[in-house]
């Protein structure tokens, strides 16, 4: 079976909020939207927020607010634009979970959560490389 993920969708409570840090946060444009729920095209899959109860009526499942031990993760092509991209997202109505520093293993890193407390890790990884589209490799 191949491996690839077509569509992250992620479980929202006010969308014009989420649009705002996606928008200005990040710099990216919904290639859908209405008022459940808008998309993005992303390097090779689909980025979803949806209106948490219509998803989880989507899904036939309630009580999605545990959402776990995980991370979504952007990669940076340098340090400098990790700290930018934190300060960004946080003036878009992030929160800061933790500031960006190197870790023990190399790199550099920090979190936000969006407004809903998914969590996002701002990364620049030396040994991973970054292409035109956006499409990281890893350990090149």
């Amino acid at each position: 079976m191949q491996q690839q993920i077509s569509v992250i969708t992620l479980g929202i409570a006010d969308l014009a909020r989420s649009k705002r840090f996606y928008a200005e946060g990040f710099g990216w444009k919904p290639v859908f939207e209405n008022e459940e729920v808008a998309f993005y095209q992303m390097n090779g899959l689909m980025l979803g927020t949806w209106l948490r109860p219509q998803l989880e009526d989507d899904m036939r499942r309630t009580g999605g607010d545990g959402a776990g031990a995980f991370s979504l993760a952007h990669n940076a092509p340098d340090e400098a634009t990790v700290d930018s991209l934190i300060d960004q997202l946080v003036a878009a109505g992030g929160s800061l979970l933790r500031p960006a520093d190197a870790p023990p293993h190399g790199g550099y890193r920090g979190y936000v959560a969006d407004p809903d407390g998914h969590s996002w890790e701002i990364a620049f990884n030396p040994a991973w490389a970054i292409d035109a589209e956006g499409h990281v490799t890893f350990g090149v």
